[in-house]
């Protein structure tokens, strides 16, 4: 088998970016005892969710690549020997930034960055006040326990990034994630829309043959603008198999630090049994590239 023993981080931010840093790094550290090879990190876990308002200061917060995140994310990832994937908010020049995750080999280096493709702008949601659409396409990273399929949040929700990972050699799809509820939701819309989460994904296993891994954080985020009433994230982090199947999934309300080990060879198998990717009509699909097929 080539099993690898993943860490997921569930954390709750506050507003002080050196307290999230703090815990972050002592969860870390806790994972690495535990035996993991790969940390994955939730969706810009060094700060508070700050796309919920749109405000020019909040462009303080981000920082160049390399900078003094990678720098201590790098140093990190060395003193443990681990691979931790990251989520950075991105200053490429004045005026131009990214929602960008960033890979980090055992040995502290680079081993390579996705800059979020698939930018969202809802209440709440306003990122596109902020960030760039990525430009370094859907390409996976290579590292010393694989070929990682890194993609950022809103990127879940669309099958064709899953597929063009898959399809240059991904071994296992991951997704750092910010999503939770609106307060005026009903229960039962809350619960459709998580459900709707957790399947979309399991869908993008399924499809591909590849394990999923999802990690999303938790707790009540205030709007500072008190237009709305905040975003309560909503947690449930999980590993799906190249089948679907969950191996974990964390609970909805509270922190949680898990390890979990996956089987990579084993979506070999799965791809015999189900060749999706033999059977593909690729003479077909010249149409996906289009927005709409109108009548």
């Amino acid at each position: 088998m080539n099993e690898i023993r993943i860490g997921l981080l569930q954390l709750h931010n506050v507003a002080d970016v050196e307290t999230n840093i703090k815990h972050i790094t002592e969860h870390v550290n806790d994972l690495a005892k535990r035996g993991v090879q790969l940390v994955v990190l939730q969706e810009l876990h060094n700060s508070l969710y700050f796309c919920q308002v749109e405000d020019v200061n909040n462009f303080d917060l981000a920082e160049t690549i390399p900078g003094p995140s990678t720098e201590l994310y790098a140093k990190l990832a060395k003193e443990l020997g681990i691979v931790l994937v990251t989520s950075l908010f991105e200053k490429r020049a004045p005026g131009l930034y990214h929602n960008t995750a960033v890979v980090f080999e055992k040995d502290g280096t680079i081993a390579g960055k996705y800059r979020k493709m698939h930018i969202p702008d809802d209440p709440a949601y306003y990122e596109k006040f902020y960030f760039t659409p990525g430009d370094l396409g859907f390409k996976p990273i290579q590292t010393s326990i694989g070929k990682l399929g890194v993609l950022v949040c809103w990127d879940q929700w669309y099958p064709e990034a899953a597929r063009l990972m898959a399809m240059q050699g991904a071994e296992i799809l991951i997704y750092p994630t910010a999503i939770g509820y609106a307060k005026s939701d009903t229960k039962e819309e809350q619960q459709r829309q998580r459900e709707a989460w957790t399947t979309v994904m399991r869908g993008h296993a399924v499809a591909n043959g590849l394990p999923v891994v999802a990690v999303n954080r938790v707790g009540f985020e205030p709007d500072p603008s008190k237009q709305t009433e905040g975003i309560e994230f909503w947690g449930s982090s999980f590993v799906a198999g190249p089948q679907g199947e969950i191996h974990y999934q964390a609970c909805d309300n509270d922190e949680e630090s898990v390890v979990i080990d996956i089987d990579l060879d084993h979506s070999e198998d799965v791809r015999r049994w189900w060749p999706f990717l033999r059977d593909r009509r690729i003479e077909a699909y010249g149409d996906i590239t289009k927005r709409f097929i109108d009548e």
